[in-house]
């Protein structure tokens, strides 16, 4: 694990309140709101594309999504930016979550340039999200809350992107 990856993870746990699942407890959904429209204006912009979004989403710990378009990216594979109502924190992926083992994959197959990843990155960055690697939150989750979903085998994903 890399000392940025330690330092994210070190990020989740603090993030993590067993009293708090769906947002944390000084949530501010306004203030929620400005930034992931901002984050929507500027990729937008960045990409001279309608980027298509989900916001608020309800039952969830995941604020919002927001989806480029295949056809405004180099290598015509959409990408998704997930946000939570935690932390600001950000996972950009390809295609949708899952649909490959991170952004270094999806590089790797050729569905995700360089370039349109930067743009993406360094816009979250700009906006204050942290930038949490979709193989750090596909880890087993260990931390103190008990998530309310069925699932097998809980994760990061779960407890700061899942349903309830």
């Amino acid at each position: 694990m890399t000392e940025s990856e330690a330092d994210l993870l070190a990020l989740l746990r603090e993030l993590d309140d067993p009293e708090w699942l769906e947002w944390p407890q000084h949530y501010d959904r306004a203030e929620t709101a400005a930034r992931f429209g901002g984050l929507l204006t500027r990729l937008e912009g960045d990409f001279a594309a309608r980027c298509t979004h989900e916001q608020d989403t309800q039952d969830s710990s995941e604020n919002g999504r927001l989806l480029v378009p295949a056809d405004a990216t180099v290598c015509g594979t959409r990408i998704v930016v997930c946000v939570s109502k935690f932390g600001s924190l950000a996972l950009v992926c390809a295609d949708n979550p899952g649909a490959f083992l991170g952004t270094g994959e999806a590089q790797a197959e050729g569905e995700l340039d360089a370039a349109d990843l930067e743009k993406v990155c360094g816009t979250l960055a700009d906006l204050g999200y942290a930038i949490v690697p979709e193989e750090l939150l596909e880890c087993d989750y260990a931390g103190p809350s008990q998530l309310p979903w069925h699932v097998q085998r809980p994760t990061w994903w779960h407890r700061f992107f899942g349903s309830f």
